[in-house]
């Protein structure tokens, strides 16, 4: 009798930053030792919920564990709701983005939501390299000239963000 498996969920974050007005959002390269083939893959950061952790509560996490910053605002987060009954308690979110591996290393579905952060980056940490904040001309110049240079998790993730936040809104 073969064992069911199932996907693990996880969060992530596309996290921002003004930099001289302009928005930008924080890159870091892969570097997993049980996922050799993946090291040097840009990426944002992302992780897996513990047992009955809320979901805002990894995001947080995951971000100060793999970049050093700290979390002020999550996209989402104040909408919000919790309902209780039955001994249940079941939160209720729209996150930005959702993901699924369906073939890979990973069996993971990410819940993307978008960040505001405070702090210094980490030079390093034991799951990324080469953090660096990159503008959204940047992003999607990458994206459109080198995707497979990306996780591919989160390339659909980041077009989509780069197509929402890259062109100035109407005046």
């Amino acid at each position: 009798m073969t064992t069911e498996k199932f996907a693990v969920p996880g969060a992530g974050g596309i996290l921002e930053k003004e930099i001289g007005s302009i928005r930008h959002i924080l890159l870091q390269e892969r570097c997993k030792a049980e996922a050799p083939a993946e090291t040097g893959l840009l990426e944002i950061p992302a992780g897996k919920i513990r047992e009955f952790e809320n979901i805002f509560d990894c995001l947080r996490r995951e971000v100060r564990e793999e970049t050093g910053l700290e979390v002020l605002k999550i996209e989402g987060e104040k909408e919000a709701v919790v309902y209780e009954n039955a001994g249940y308690q079941v939160l209720h979110y729209t996150p930005f983005s959702s993901a699924q591996n369906l073939k890979g290393v990973y069996p993971i579905m990410v819940q993307i939501f978008i960040c505001r952060v405070a702090g210094e980056v980490a030079r390093k940490t034991n799951e990324t390299r080469n953090l660096r904040w990159v503008s959204i001309a940047e992003l999607s110049r990458d994206l459109a000239s080198f995707p497979e240079r990306f996780y591919p998790m989160h390339v659909e993730t980041l077009k989509k963000y780069a197509a929402l936040y890259g062109q100035p809104g109407p005046k």
